[in-house]
C-alpha cells in the first residue's frame, strides 16, 4: 500500500510525483501487461498538462500530459515549454513498441526538465530512456518518490526483474484457524458479502486467478469480479489428469481460460489446454508457463494444499486473509501458516477482519 505522512512534509518535486501516481492509478486494471504510469507537465509553478496511461496499446501517459497543454510541436526545440518540468513516474519508454518512443517526443518538444519517479526495468527500456534525455541536454532527476513509483508498479517489477508473476494468495478461516469443516459437512460460507465484494474488488486488479482441481469440483466457482468493475481476470486451473468436466462453471467460454495439465496441449476459442511434466517441479514449471503467457499477477483462490504448495516454495508476494471473528467450528481443515510474514494492513469489514501480509523475503 501507498502510505503518505502528507503533502505539506513534500517538496515540490515530490508534490507533482505524488499527483503522477493518483493519475496513474487510473490505468489500474486497464493497462496489463503495460506499467500504470502518469504524467505531469509543470510550467512557471503551474501545472499546464496531465495525462495517464488509460489503455493497453493506448497513448502514454507523456503524450496525454504534453498534448493536454494544446501546444503545438515544431521538429526541433521550441519555446513553448521554456521553464518546464515534466514529472513522469516511470522513465519514458525509449523503443518503438504499440506507441512510438515518449523520450523522442519529450526531445522534440523542447522541454528542458525531466524528473522521474524510478527506472523501467523493462530491457528495452532500463536506463535507454534515460540516456537518450541526458545526451539532448535535458536535466534529469531521478528517485523523486522511488519507493511509492516502484510499489505502484510492483506486479510489472517483478514479472521483468523475477521473470514469474506477481503471487498474491488469498483465503478465508474462522476465528479458530479452520477454512472448511470436515468432510461431508454443509459447506462453510465463512467470510460476509462485504469481504465477498472487497475479493472481488481484489480479483479485478489482477492478471489472472487459480484455482486446483479439488475447489474446481467441490465449490464450482465462476472466478470472475463480477460484483465489481473491470475485466475479469484468465482464469487459472491446476487440473494435472484432466478430472475435471465440460460442464463447470470454468468451461462456459465467458472468460479465457487456461488448463495446466499433463496430458496434452490445446487450444480453443477461449479455452487453452497447457501441458506441464509430472516427473518436474510444479511450481516452477507454472511461474516458466505463466511468464512465457505473460500474466504479471497471480490471484491464488485454491484450497489448503495449492496455498501451502506456494508458501513451502517460498514463491508467494502477498497474503490475503479474511478471518470471520464469530465462527469457531472446533474441528476441519486447518489454514495455511504462512512464513516469513510481514503484516501491513488491517480493514474491518463487519465480523471480518481482513490482514494482507507481505513476503518478508521477497
Amino acid at each position: 500500500m501507498l502510505i503518505f505522512t502528507g503533502l505539506t512534509d513534500m517538496t515540490a518535486d515530490e508534490k507533482y510525483m505524488f499527483r503522477c501516481i493518483e493519475l496513474a492509478r487510473k490505468g489500474a486494471g486497464h493497462v496489463a501487461p503495460n506499467p500504470m504510469v502518469g504524467a505531469v507537465l509543470v510550467q512557471d509553478g503551474r501545472i499546464i498538462g496531465e495525462g495517464w496511461h488509460a489503455r493497453y496499446g493506448g497513448a502514454h501517459a507523456e503524450v496525454g500530459a504534453i498534448g493536454a497543454t494544446g501546444q503545438a510541436t515544431r521538429s526541433g526545440q521550441t519555446s513553448s515549454y521554456a521553464n518546464s518540468t515534466l514529472y513522469v513516474s516511470l522513465e519514458p519508454c525509449a523503443h518503438f513498441g504499440k506507441t512510438p518512443p515518449c523520450s523522442d517526443l519529450i526531445i522534440k518538444t523542447g522541454i528542458p526538465r525531466v524528473v522521474i519517479g524510478c527506472r523501467d526495468p523493462f530491457e528495452a527500456v532500463n536506463g535507454k530512456g534515460i540516456e537518450k534525455l541526458k545526451a539532448a541536454g535535458i536535466e534529469v532527476v531521478e528517485g523523486v518518490l522511488e519507493k511509492e513509483c516502484r510499489e505502484l508498479n510492483k506486479r510489472f517489477f517483478t514479472f521483468h526483474q523475477k521473470k514469474r508473476p506477481y503471487i498474491i494468495l488469498k483465503w478465508a478461516q474462522t476465528a479458530d484457524g479452520f477454512m472448511a469443516g470436515v468432510p461431508g459437512d454443509p459447506r462453510l460460507l465463512i467470510s460476509n458479502e462485504y469481504s465477498n465484494k472487497k475479493v472481488h474488488q481484489w480479483r479485478s486488479g489482477e492478471a489472472g486467478i487459480l484455482v486446483g482441481t479439488n475447489t474446481a469440483l467441490q465449490d464450482d466457482p465462476e472466478l470472475t469480479n463480477r460484483l465489481w468493475t473491470g475485466p475479469s481476470p484468465v482464469r487459472l486451473v491446476l487440473d494435472m489428469d484432466l478430472r475435471l468436466h465440460s460442464s463447470l462453471k470454468l468451461f462456459n467460454g465467458q472468460q479465457k481460460t487456461i488448463v495446466f495439465n499433463s496430458l496434452k496441449s490445446e487450444e480453443k476459442h477461449n479455452l487453452i489446454y497447457y501441458r506441464l511434466d509430472k516427473n518436474k517441479s510444479l511450481i516452477s514449471q507454472l511461474m516458466e508457463a505463466l511468464y512465457q503467457l505473460k500474466i504479471q499477477s497471480v490471484f491464488v483462490e485454491g484450497g489448503r494444499q495449492i496455498l501451502e504448495t506456494f508458501i513451502q516454495s517460498d514463491i508467494w508476494d502477498e497474503a490475503r486473509v479474511i478471518i470471520n471473528k464469530e465462527i469457531q467450528i472446533g474441528t476441519g481443515l486447518l489454514a495455511p501458516v504462512l512464513v516469513n510474514e510481514t503484516q501491513v494492513n488491517r480493514e474491518v469489514l463487519l465480523n471480518d477482519e481482513l490482514l494482507t501480509w507481505l513476503n518478508a523475503v521477497n
